[in-house]
């Protein structure tokens, strides 16, 4: 039998396990309307999914920025607890993978965003790693949270499953194999194709 290309997954949290990145938009929305700014939707698509909350959070240039991401963060954690974000393909897909890859989630999303809702859902057994942007002294699009899930893996190759330039880009410069989804809705058809086509 010929040996697995990879030796783990490494997958993103927002907009590939979660479908979360509305609610992210929403939040935002409603931390920055106090001070009389719009932003529209394909403008956060193409400027803001994949960026971590203290990193763009001075990008609008009004308010505090701590504040305004402490405003943001209960909204969103708020938000999941009402609506839990995991498509019962993921879950399935989840449970499949477990019992033939060690995984784990990499997000530039904070601790308190990303462990929450993966507890509730019943899905942190699947994760050997929950590695969180609070966590890392770089985010992405910088390497260290790949390379930091990987080495507490014990990963040598790694495949990390991702949906922003972001994200790609952090996986790259680890330099390890990346796939892009296009969103948690398609993410486990387009996984499992990958993996058929690379064993």
């Amino acid at each position: 039998m010929k040996p697995r290309i990879y030796d783990a997954l490494l997958f993103d949290f927002d907009g590939v396990l979660a479908d979360t990145e509305l609610a992210h938009y929403a939040c935002w929305r409603d931390a920055l309307q106090p001070f009389g700014l719009e932003i529209e939707w394909p403008w956060y698509q193409a400027n803001c999914v994949g960026v971590s909350d203290p990193v763009l959070a001075p990008c609008f240039g009004v308010g505090d920025p701590a504040a305004l991401v402490a405003a943001k963060q209960q909204c969103f954690r708020d938000a999941l607890a009402r609506d839990p974000p995991f498509l019962p393909q993921t879950a399935a897909l989840l449970e499949k993978l477990a019992e033939e890859y060690t995984m784990a989630v990499v997000s530039s999303s904070f601790r308190s965003e990303v462990v929450p809702p993966i507890e509730r859902a019943g899905l942190a057994r699947h994760f050997a790693v929950i590695l969180c942007g609070d966590e890392v002294e770089r985010v992405k699009p910088a390497p260290d949270p790949y390379l930091k899930a990987a080495r507490l893996l014990n990963a040598k190759r790694p495949l990390v499953i991702e949906d922003s330039d972001a994200g790609v880009a952090s996986g790259e410069a680890a330099g390890f194999a990346v796939v892009r989804v296009t969103g948690p809705e398609r993410m486990p058809d387009e996984l499992r194709r990958h993996l058929a086509g690379a064993i």
